[in-house]
């Protein structure tokens, strides 16, 4: 007979975490979860209180992920951690809509507005200017990446396929010269595919800061 590997906090909610970054957050339910680990959906309540509860330790595993360096050039650090809140982001894309409503402020988060706000404050940025670029930063980071999930998600199925080709089919091409060429680069090899749009931009800002 086959001896079930006991549950724990940890378990279920990684558990949780990988359900939700394979099927989407809709699919976590304490009866498929006690499906997945092979325990009745009640079993899970000695180990989370809730859903809520739930949610709270798999946010608090995608916050881990986030790297707050300590010491060396403000500017550098803050180009390190933003890069690592973007690659936690996209690997759980579920996340990110939640981390940005003020219900779901885990301390991981906190952790993080705080190291923000302090790299920037070290940078030499007055009160004013720490105001709006930490705003600016912030909304870049969750907003690109929220732009990099949607398109990701649009599925490669042959319907898929097809509703896209007669999309680009109906587009005045003509009317639309630069659009054009954009489709074209889209399609082309070059050094630009191996460049990170949300790195190019993310340097773009910093490199604004840096001369400020």
């Amino acid at each position: 007979m086959a001896i079930r590997t006991p549950l724990s906090r940890d378990r279920v909610v990684r558990e949780a975490l990988d359900l939700a970054d394979g099927s989407g957050l809709e699919a976590v339910t304490m009866r498929r979860l006690g499906d997945e680990l092979g325990f009745e959906a009640m079993s899970l309540y000695r180990h989370v209180s809730n859903m809520d509860d739930l949610l709270a330790g798999m946010l608090d595993l995608v916050l881990a992920e986030w790297e707050l360096p300590a010491g060396g050039e403000p500017v550098d650090a803050i180009r390190t951690s933003a890069r690592s809140v973007h690659d936690a982001l996209l690997r759980h894309p579920w996340s990110a809509r939640l981390l940005m409503t003020g219900r779901h402020m885990r301390p991981g988060r906190l952790a993080y507005m705080e190291f923000l706000l302090g790299r920037l404050h070290e940078s030499g940025l007055g009160a004013d200017e720490t105001y709006h670029v930490y705003h600016l930063l912030d909304g870049y980071i969750f907003g690109f990446s929220l732009w990099e999930i949607a398109y990701s998600s649009v599925g490669d199925d042959e319907a898929t396929r097809e509703r896209i080709a007669k999309t680009m089919q109906s587009i005045p091409w003509d009317d639309h010269p630069h659009l054009a060429a954009h489709r074209d680069q889209h399609m082309a090899e070059g050094p630009h595919r191996e460049a990170s749009a949300f790195g190019v931009g993310l340097g773009l800002i910093l490199a604004g800061l840096q001369k400020s």
